[in-house]
């Protein structure tokens, strides 16, 4: 049965109408892949001693045994961000006497072949058959190449039961990123060190090598939960068109913008009930994770604002700038039917305003957490607030009236590149440049504040001066209406 899945899907890749953009997706991905598999190889090979010169005073295997767990924490963040579920088109097969069992097994063995499985392979396994069996022995060797196979395993299964369960239900996003965010701070704070946790497990496992079989066992008890669940929902997704259709009253705090209120709840509901929308914006969520690699004490002791001031910028308004840069074309499926009907473009290009501020401020009050670490973050973030809800969303939408390509919603984010053309790659540009331009003449004379403050209000007076904003983006619409209508009708 599966050689039979494999051939229809083989079939419909050739019969697709995107197969040559696809071809070309894909042979890029392979690239990446194959850069990705010779620099792991590369520190594979030597990665006892790069340990040893990178941690002259510390004990090799104790660096490589706090390494373990911590890059598994690492590689399920990125998992969660760019890892694809593995589809199947199971209409075709609901009338047909196949198994639903073979149909789920299918899915998860398709799910193994993933480059992010085979990353920590290249890694870990040459520094555990030369140095651990040489030193321990090959038995040790043998239950650590366990051990890592089966954390593989378990974050493959993890992330995909986590990504489909937050599908069914959007709550888990903001409840799954609080977690994510407050054990980053723990870390942070080192109430406690996954590093100490994971040399403790894996000295363990070295003086008791069947220990490893525990991974084992969360490996299978992850992969049969994932199962479970894909059996019993199978067909969520592929007949979710049955469900009734909500109305507007949905978001009643919606209702006192009137015809923009509408028109913004529209846009909420085309972002939860197609897959492309709703990736994008849960990857926006998931990149709030970078203020951990980019605050850093040394540089809110010295008042280094500026090199903090791109990431205060990116999370505060990710969604702006991810959801945002298409932001016609989510709409390109039935925008001749816009056209066609008597919808005022100014009610229209306010509610995406009023949606860029929603997103903003939600995105800003969950990087709030970070002033934990230090009030100056928050200064920065608010400045990075008012820039983004004032003049990035002009900037984004500027550019979005330049957007002439059509979207598959059905598609997720990752590496998917459909829709992307010049005007996408030109707007990070003047988008994260604008406020260095803005900040950078007030530091250099030696008053980062100073120049936070005139980012803020430069943010501010761009949003109460909306309205202008908005005829002139009214204007750069109509100017190119038709353009946009011709170029989403080319189906890519």
């Amino acid at each position: 049965m599966r050689s039979t899945f494999l051939d229809h899907q083989w079939k419909a890749f050739w019969r697709s109408k995107d197969k040559g953009g696809t071809i070309a997706t894909q042979l890029f991905i392979g690239f990446v892949v194959i850069y990705l598999l010779g620099v792991a190889i590369f520190l594979g090979i030597g990665l006892e001693i790069f340990i040893a010169k990178a941690f002259p005073d510390k004990d090799v295997f104790v660096v490589f045994n706090g390494l373990i767990l911590y890059y598994f924490a690492m590689d399920f963040l990125m998992r969660m961000q760019l890892q694809e579920l593995p589809t199947l088109s199971i209409v075709p097969y609901l009338h047909l006497r196949i198994p639903k069992k073979k149909i789920v097994n299918f899915l998860n063995i398709r799910a193994l072949f993933s480059a992010f499985n085979i990353l920590p392979l290249f890694l870990f396994l040459p520094f555990c058959f030369t140095a651990i069996a040489s030193v321990y022995s090959p038995l040790t060797a043998l239950m650590y190449f366990i051990a890592i196979i089966s954390l593989v395993v378990f974050n493959n299964y993890a992330a995909l039961y986590i990504k489909r369960l937050s599908i069914q239900n959007l709550k888990l996003v903001p409840i799954m990123l609080a977690l994510i965010v407050g054990l980053g701070l723990l870390e942070y704070f080192k109430v406690f060190s996954i590093a100490a946790i994971s040399n403790v497990v894996f000295n363990y496992i070295a003086d008791q090598p069947f220990a490893a079989l525990g991974f084992t066992f969360l490996a299978i008890g992850m992969f049969l939960v994932n199962a479970r669940y894909l059996r019993n929902n199978l067909y969520a997704e592929e007949l979710s068109s049955t469900e009734t259709i909500k109305t507007s009253t949905d978001y009643p705090f919606l209702d006192r913008f009137g015809k923009v209120g509408a028109y913004a709840a529209l846009e909420i509901k085309l972002i939860l009930r197609n897959k492309r929308s709703r990736s994008a914006v849960t990857m926006s969520l998931l990149f709030l994770l970078y203020g951990f690699l980019f605050y850093k004490k040394e540089l809110l002791d010295k008042d280094n604002l500026n090199l903090m001031l791109f990431a205060a910028i990116f999370m505060t308004g990710n969604t702006i700038s991810i959801y945002g840069q298409f932001m016609f074309g989510w709409q390109s499926a039935h925008f001749d039917g816009l056209m066609a009907n008597k919808i005022d473009i100014k009610d229209f290009i306010r509610a995406k305003f009023l949606l860029f501020t929603l997103f903003s401020s939600f995105t800003t009050l969950v990087a709030c957490l970070y002033g934990l670490m230090s009030w100056k973050i928050l200064v920065i973030q608010f400045a990075a607030y008012f820039y983004n809800i004032g003049i990035g969303t002009i900037v984004v939408l500027y550019f979005a009236t330049r957007n002439y390509r059509a979207m598959d919603l059905t598609k997720g984010s990752s590496f998917n590149f459909q829709g992307v053309g010049a005007s996408q790659w030109v707007l990070g540009l003047p988008y994260f440049l604008m406020p260095y331009l803005i900040v950078l003449p007030f530091s250099l004379n030696g008053h980062p504040y100073w120049g936070l403050l005139a980012l803020g209000l430069s943010g501010l007076a761009a949003a109460l001066t909306r309205e202008f904003w908005v005829d002139l983006l009214v204007k750069e619409f109509n100017k190119r209406k038709y353009k946009i209508a011709a170029g989403f009708r080319e189906k890519s």
